[in-house]
């Protein structure tokens, strides 16, 4: 089995710090879990409840005897893995073990070099704790008081965190995709933003975390990019995912973020980045300046 300790955060009258959403994004218990491996490569960690329903399934996952999961040795192909894990998925998903399904297919690698060793549905991959790679966008504006962050409040029927604030827009990483251009792609999809203008995304780096849901486990990494936009231009709601987005002043959501948990959980950490690259918090007004940065590049090892 794979241990730390958890940490649970509920917001009472006590102050609470940026730090907290450091530790409320690595929540994860990992003496809860087993280690699944695709050959000898560690690609994730699954409960002992779900690797009990999914061995149940038949011969075409098995434990070792070292307490560890993975394909049973007739599965030796990229498309017999992807063959085998829609098969198990939408049994798990009929058993009622696996809530939904998604349809969008995420690459399964251990680390972003790697070529991919098969798909599974995104709904799934915290049940199997295998890592995901998503993208998010900071899109703000210099005005003559400062800058200025555009947030997308989340639509109220969204399944996932309904109502929560996010970032401008944020998505997950499907297979065939690059990086930049499934940012380009979601700029246009959630915020209605053209491609001549999205083209001038710059990348700023990555955010990582290990974090347990009640699926599963997220060992996720997020590739982040900052979008500077004219002042003159409004986002829309192009695909219903954002109920409607509000540009405010970079020191209102500093304190939205350091007083509660208002954001969607990850979308925090990368309001956070944003407020450490454009110096608002700094080693002289922050006391955790330090504990921030080294925070949001935790070394993932499930």
């Amino acid at each position: 089995m794979i241990g730390q300790s958890r940490r649970t955060f509920v917001q009472t009258e006590f102050e609470l710090a940026y730090l907290d959403h450091i530790h409320a994004c690595n929540n994860a218990n990992l003496s809860r879990y087993a280690r699944f491996r695709i050959d000898d490569v560690p690609v994730g960690a699954l409960r002992s409840e779900f690797a009990t329903a999914l061995i149940g399934l038949g011969s075409d996952f098995v434990r070792d005897e070292n307490g560890e999961y993975g394909f049973g040795a007739h599965i030796k192909t990229s498309e017999q893995r992807n063959d085998t894990l829609i098969a198990a998925t939408t049994a798990l998903r009929d058993q009622g073990v696996i809530r939904q399904l998604h349809g969008e297919k995420f690459d399964i690698r251990n680390r972003l070099a790697d070529e991919p060793l098969c798909q599974l549905d995104r709904f799934a991959m915290p049940y199997f704790g295998c890592r995901s790679w998503g993208v998010h966008m900071n899109g703000f504006v210099r005005k003559a008081d400062g800058i200025h962050i555009w947030i997308a409040h989340r639509s109220k029927n969204k399944p996932t965190y309904p109502g929560m604030l996010d970032n401008m827009v944020a998505g997950g990483q499907p297979t065939g995709l690059g990086f930049r251009e499934n940012m380009i792609k979601e700029c246009g999809e959630e915020a209605g933003i053209p491609e001549d203008i999205a083209q001038n995304l710059t990348p700023i780096g990555a955010i990582s975390y290990l974090y347990e849901t009640d699926e599963g486990l997220k060992p996720d990494v997020m590739v982040n990019f900052d979008l500077e936009l004219p002042a003159e231009f409004l986002p829309t709601c192009a695909d219903g995912e954002v109920e409607r987005f509000e540009l405010m002043p970079i020191a209102e959501v500093a304190e939205i973020v350091r007083s509660g948990f208002t954001f969607k959980f990850n979308c925090a950490l990368v309001v956070i980045d944003f407020l450490i690259r454009h110096g608002h918090l700094t080693a002289d007004n922050e006391p955790s300046y330090c504990e921030l940065v080294a925070g949001l590049h935790r070394q993932l090892n499930p």
